[in-house]
């Protein structure tokens, strides 16, 4: 007679999980070159800690020259004749000589968010709004987050973490970085602003570019920038820029004639018709192409160039180009940043993490199986086996999904081997007390799930919520924590409820022929 019972679909399932957990799960126990793995976090092989300061003041100011640089388009496209431009700190003022073209510029003024108006006669002073600041305080650090994290995502670094700190500060930990070169690189690459102008070469007064002072130069409306090569060779260029790099698409290294790298940058549509309509009507004049307040190039316009594309080249290494390139394809830091606190971690401190972390996962683990096969006898197998399972898909969701193992996802790993079991724990009591009452094996199994299934679903749903939150507001290490201890309660249900109860129900006619109490769940039938 078979002792065993036939496939059923929990089983099946499980089987189909552990395949899954088990063969997504070898490239990160084995570390192999190809398949998903879990990339180690900062504090377990090491890197660089680095906490940045956002000057948010200079947000502003290029927002007041952005908006200024609107107002100028907007007047030359619409055939007004303003005079006096100027964007000075936080302020900008023009003189409007129609009084015709009034209800015009006052109309395109409304659409700009957070602009306060001043009107004497046709003087107009523009100011934004503390609320505007303020908001546009909070985006410069938002963007400064995201930009920083797509410069080091293309950059090639795995698993940076950047996040918030404070209203003006920036958390970036960078996992892997251990020498000189790559630290440096990515220092350069996270501070640079990548802030690209179009910009206006003042040809009635570039002659006198060696002795004009800044501040006599702001009184005409316009800058000194030097080169980006000598800083003997200064520009003087119209302060307000043609166009910038928000209107920048994409940027590429290139090679020009002499097989020298440079980059060659797209627009969109709007920068492409400011560009085209601007060098249209400058043929002759010179166009400066501004890199972080240096001048890389200032060719002469020699036609309408439309297409809506450019280059910069400057003496530039490969190497150079492919960062400055990178920078400006993830956009330009609306604000500045500085290096507040750096600091490396070294690989032996994660070393002795990964071992102690290693020494309790195993010690927990033996210690919870241990528990459960004296006091459960087969059943306390089947959920040492459910366990494993458990360990093998955790892993192996956190390589699919590309998460990063820190010292706290290490605790939430081993919390989840006791919350795990926790789940058996239920069930089998619910069996035990069944059988007290004499009911038969397979009733007891059956009901003994069904009774347990409210509350093991209740205790790992507000365990869950909690995991959430604490991914949602916490920092780097707390999200470990919060997504180890999230997917490890998460696959239990699975293999805790689902598995081991395909597992009774296969071995259903073994259980009930042997009518062995004492050797399936460590008890004996009370008279």
């Amino acid at each position: 007679m078979n002792n065993t019972g036939k496939f059923n679909y929990r089983l099946v399932i499980f089987l189909i999980a552990i395949i899954f957990g088990v063969g997504m799960s070898m490239p990160t126990f084995l570390q192999t070159q190809k398949g998903a793995k879990v990339s180690l976090g900062l504090d377990l092989q090491g890197g660089l800690h680095m906490v940045l300061g956002v000057k948010t003041d200079e947000a502003i100011k290029s927002k007041v020259k952005s908006i200024a640089s609107s107002v100028k388009f907007f007047a030359q496209s619409s055939d007004i004749i303003i005079d006096d431009l100027r964007a000075i700190e936080e302020t900008i003022s023009f003189s409007l000589l129609d009084k015709d073209e009034e209800k015009k510029i006052d109309e395109m003024l409304k659409t700009i968010s957070g602009l306060q108006v001043n009107k004497e006669a046709l003087r107009y002073t523009l100011t934004l709004s503390d609320k505007e600041k303020d908001l546009i305080k909070e985006y410069a650090l938002s963007q400064a987050v995201e930009t920083i994290r797509n410069r080091l995502d293309q950059f090639g670094l795995a698993e940076p973490n950047v996040a918030k700190q404070g209203s003006d500060k920036i958390l970036v930990e960078l996992p892997g970085v251990k020498n000189a070169e790559d630290e440096q690189r990515a220092r350069e690459l996270i501070a640079k602003a990548a802030h690209l102008q179009l910009m206006a070469v003042d040809e009635k007064k570039q002659d006198r570019s060696a002795t004009m002072s800044p501040t006599e130069a702001e009184q005409y409306g316009d800058i000194i920038l030097s080169d980006a090569k000598s800083d003997h060779i200064r520009y003087i260029l119209k302060e307000i820029p043609i166009l910038d790099g928000s209107m920048l698409t994409d940027a590429k290294v290139g090679f020009d004639q002499m097989q020298q790298p440079v980059i060659n940058f797209t627009l969109n549509s709007e920068g492409a018709k400011i560009f085209g309509d601007f060098t249209a009507g400058n043929v002759g004049n010179r166009l400066a192409i501004v890199l972080d307040n240096k001048v890389y190039s200032a060719p002469n316009i020699r036609e309408r160039i439309g297409g809506g594309s450019g280059q910069i080249s400057g003496g530039f290494s490969v190497k150079e180009a492919h960062d400055v390139a990178i920078a400006l394809r993830s956009g330009a830091l609306l604000a500045p940043v500085t290096l507040l606190e750096k600091r490396s971690v070294g690989p032996s401190l994660g070393a002795d993490s990964i071992q102690a972390s290693l020494l309790a996962l195993i010690s927990g683990f033996l210690l919870v199986s241990g528990f459960m096969l004296f006091y459960y006898r087969l059943a306390g197998v089947i959920a040492n086996m459910a366990l494993i399972v458990n360990l093998f898909l955790l892993i192996s969701i956190m390589a699919l999904f590309g998460a990063t193992l820190t010292l706290p996802g290490m605790a939430g790993i081993v919390l989840t081997i006791g919350m795990a079991v926790d789940a058996n724990v239920i069930i089998n009591e619910r069996i035990r007390e069944l059988l007290r009452q004499g009911v038969s094996m397979k009733q007891a199994i059956e009901h003994g799930y069904e009774n347990a299934m409210s509350a093991i679903l209740d205790s790992n749903l507000t365990s869950i919520i909690t995991s959430v939150l604490l991914y949602v507001y916490g920092t780097g290490p707390i999200k470990g924590f919060a997504i180890s201890t999230a997917i490890g309660i998460s696959v239990s249900m699975l293999t805790a409820i689902l598995g081991t109860h395909g597992i009774y129900d296969f071995f259903m006619p073994r259980i009930e022929k042997s009518k062995n109490i004492h050797m399936w769940f460590g008890m004996k039938r009370s008279h």
